[in-house]
């Protein structure tokens, strides 16, 4: 049975701690953007909020419903014996990357081109059972995003490809199947 509530409690820190993926959902009146996410860039900074890194190297479509103010949502779900799904509703702010309470969240070697970093204000928590949910185990992260960053990050190439995928502003050209 599922339920709600309007903030994290401490067990559903502990569980955001423990996933080595989430997934995050997002929309301002257009098509749902869906996004998985890996590596330990989500941090809970309060009952209601949360910080992710967002790093370059995929499209920016989060950070375009954010800023047309659209709403996010992230799951988290467990792959292991214990099932569980954990849903936070929420409104996010892109932070600059160049936030030092931030930054200081996280280890220095994370932070090499990351675009942003995304604040989350939760608004409702909700719980589900996730039985169905089937059990995985964890292998490995994968190196080639933070490896892409470390390698390219000093000659400019992170900064490029970042500007080169700027939130467009204009949202006109979008197609709505």
């Amino acid at each position: 049975m599922g339920s709600q509530s309007g903030s994290l409690n401490e067990y559903d820190k502990e569980f955001i701690t423990e996933q080595k993926i989430f997934f995050i959902a997002s929309c301002s009146g257009k098509e749902v953007n869906l996004s998985p996410r890996g590596y330990d860039c989500f941090r809970v900074s309060g009952d209601n909020e949360a910080l992710f890194l967002d790093y370059a190297g995929s499209g920016n479509r989060t950070a375009r419903d954010i800023e047309n103010d659209g709403e996010v949502t992230v799951v988290f779900c467990s792959f292991g014996p214990k099932p569980q799904i954990l849903r936070l509703f929420c409104k996010g702010e892109s932070i600059d990357r160049s936030d030092e309470a931030c930054r200081n969240l996280f280890p220095s070697d994370d932070l090499r081109g990351i675009r942003r970093f995304v604040k989350l204000h939760i608004y409702c928590v909700e719980h589900s059972c996730g039985m169905s949910v089937p059990m995985y185990e964890f292998k490995e992260e994968r190196k080639t995003i933070k490896a892409w960053c470390a390698r390219d990050a000093d000659n400019g190439k992170v900064d490029e490809y970042i500007a080169d995928h700027a939130i467009p502003v204009d949202l006109s050209g979008f197609r709505h199947w």
